[in-house]
């Protein structure tokens, strides 16, 4: 459901872009002082965020991590407020039912690439320096074309390192931040 406001003029706030309401059409994110907005994901996307998703709640229940698997949650950062595709985030940040959660609670982050060329810009350069500037340990990016593939990053001397990149029709163990066998085909495909 959309939100009626008046109109905005000058740099925005988290308060106000959170006031703006939910609306599940659209995401609503904050770099800097300026709004982001981007429609929801495609059919493709939203397939993989659901599966790496459970994926990743498995593999959490699997170690024994006290953690949160969640999608689309507003998380807080030193200069923005950014909606990643998944997060996986510290048990006690999700327990009162939050509207936003602290980016020093965020174990891992993850983005799934938009095919438009402002998303790909967006999800590839814009929004990991903001991750890393807030500590976020671990970045992970699905890339969807031209093949899937899954780009796992680990923060060191505040910039994020590639240290494993996953291909689609190959099983790939990810250590960090806890064990998880990942096949980005197999999160991508359309059951028949």
């Amino acid at each position: 459901m959309s939100v009626a406001h008046d109109p905005h003029y000058g740099p925005w706030t988290i308060e106000e872009v959170l006031a703006l309401g939910e609306d599940r059409g659209e995401r609503r994110e904050l770099m800097g002082e300026a709004l982001l907005m981007s429609p929801a994901p495609g059919f493709m996307h939203q397939r993989a965020s659901f599966r790496l998703a459970s994926l990743l709640d498995q593999a959490v229940q699997a170690a024994g991590v006290s953690a949160e698997v969640l999608e689309a949650v507003n998380v807080v950062l030193p200069d923005g407020l950014f909606i990643p595709d998944i997060v996986v985030v510290e048990a006690a940040a999700a327990a009162e039912n939050p509207t936003t959660c602290d980016a020093d609670a965020v174990l891992l982050v993850v983005e799934i690439v938009s095919p438009s060329s402002s998303g790909r810009r967006t999800d590839r350069l814009l929004k990991p320096p903001y991750y890393a500037e807030a500590g976020i340990e671990h970045l992970w990016r699905l890339e969807l074309e031209p093949a899937p593939a899954l780009v796992v990053s680990e923060l060191s001397d505040g910039r994020y390192v590639e240290r494993v990149v996953a291909e689609a029709g190959r099983g790939t163990v990810v250590e960090k931040p806890f064990p998880v066998e990942v096949d980005p085909g197999r999160l991508v495909s359309q059951r028949r």
